[in-house]
């Protein structure tokens, strides 16, 4: 759990409203119709992570006019949303675990976790009409058709060999990257900032999606897996090619285990024979850089905005997307 000084130290002018934020995203366990989907609501929206597109939707909106009555049903939506595909994407994965919590889908089951996830993309929809804002709303629908789309793509294509940057870029612009672009963007929309602040918001999201996702992925090899949640090269092991792993790819044309485990051969063995020689080698390097050449045009990005607490913070951001570890 995010303590209040972590907030205010990674958000700055917006830390104080984010309460807001996560009560408006609790009130819907709290309204919920009958006990069983309340405690199924209550489970998935539990350990809330440090809520960083909320607080990117809050500070588009002091671009312009900081109304709290619509820029709090904004960020909410925009968590919600987030959450809502988490835990579809337990289902599909059949994760029972995540942030060492259980998954709804292992409490629940899965067919009841799909429903979970469709009731809270309907009650995101319901936070973004409160808005009144139909560019807004236009925005949040097409995200969640990219989102769908991204994560259709990543299923089809598990246990599929390509050594293609573009392709992985493209998919988890889809998958991750679009939510970030929509929470600045819409937020600084809702709040009637000008056409080129809400556009520099939009480009800022989207290359700190990127540079959050590739961050994401080098973690799935480094990071401590009890802090995560999963274990180490879990994405590999699940047949999902990310960024270290391409980069390792490329390098070993001969002699490839990844290659021969997607073709059946010896799989565990030979994925958990290209996990260790991908921290042994010099991939993760080479990710971090290619993350933080996204953080730096997300950083640039930013130049159209006016200087100030809310550009100090939303550049601070790249640096903590940048050295997470978690």
């Amino acid at each position: 759990m995010t303590t209040s000084s972590e907030l205010q130290r990674l958000y700055g002018p917006v830390a104080d409203d984010l309460p807001k934020v996560s009560a408006k995203i609790q009130s819907i366990a709290e309204a919920a119709e009958f006990a069983f989907l309340r405690k199924m609501l209550e489970a998935a929206l539990a350990g809330s992570g440090k809520l960083m597109r909320p607080a990117i939707a809050l500070a588009g909106g002091r671009l312009g006019d900081y109304d709290l009555e619509k820029l709090v049903p904004l960020a909410a939506s925009v968590e919600l949303l987030h959450t809502a595909t988490l835990v579809h994407d337990d289902v599909i994965d059949e994760a029972e675990s995540r942030r060492g919590q259980q998954t709804p889908n292992a409490l629940f089951g899965n067919a009841a976790s799909v429903m979970l996830g469709d009731y809270m993309f309907a009650h995101a929809a319901d936070f973004i009409a409160q808005t009144d804002n139909p560019r807004v709303v236009r925005l949040f629908a097409k995200t969640l058709m990219t989102l769908a789309s991204g994560e259709l793509t990543q299923d089809i294509t598990v246990f599929e060999y390509s050594e293609d940057v573009a392709r992985y870029l493209d998919r988890i612009t889809g998958k991750t990257a679009s939510l970030f672009g929509t929470a600045a963007q819409g937020g600084a929309m809702a709040a009637g900032a000008p056409p080129e602040l809400a556009e520099a918001m939009r480009l800022y999201g989207l290359r700190l999606g990127i540079a959050f996702q590739i961050v994401d992925d080098i973690l799935d090899f480094t990071g401590d897996p009890e802090v995560m949640g999963k274990p180490v090269g879990s994405d590999l092991h699940g047949g999902t090619l990310t960024l270290p792993a391409i980069l390792y790819m490329q390098q070993r044309s001969e002699d490839n285990p990844i290659r021969k485990a997607f073709e059946g051969v010896r799989r565990k063995a030979n994925l958990d024979r290209a996990i260790r020689e991908i921290l042994d080698s010099g991939v993760v390097n080479q990710a971090m850089a290619t993350a933080g050449q996204f953080g730096e045009q997300a950083r640039a990005a930013l130049a159209p905005l006016p200087r100030g607490e809310v550009r100090d913070t939303l550049d601070g951001l790249v640096d903590y997307v940048l050295e997470r570890q978690n």
